[in-house]
């Protein structure tokens, strides 16, 4: 997945306004502690990233 990808699906998913605040401000215990954007600066496969988000906010499988 490129974070191009990412980034679109986040906005679908969640709405342009709440995907920033979900990648920038949740801090996801799957990723390390990290937040979203934190994850992905820190070498962590967008994808990876994509999924840790898709677990937490339950987001149905046909569109993760």
């Amino acid at each position: 997945m490129r974070l191009q990808e990412f980034w679109s699906r986040l906005d679908r998913q969640f709405g342009a306004m709440r995907a920033q605040s979900v990648a920038r401000d949740h801090v996801f215990s799957t990723l390390g502690g990290r937040t979203a954007v934190d994850a992905i600066d820190a070498g962590l496969p967008v994808r990876k990233v994509w999924l840790a988000i898709c677990e937490v906010y339950e987001v149905p499988p046909k569109e993760r």
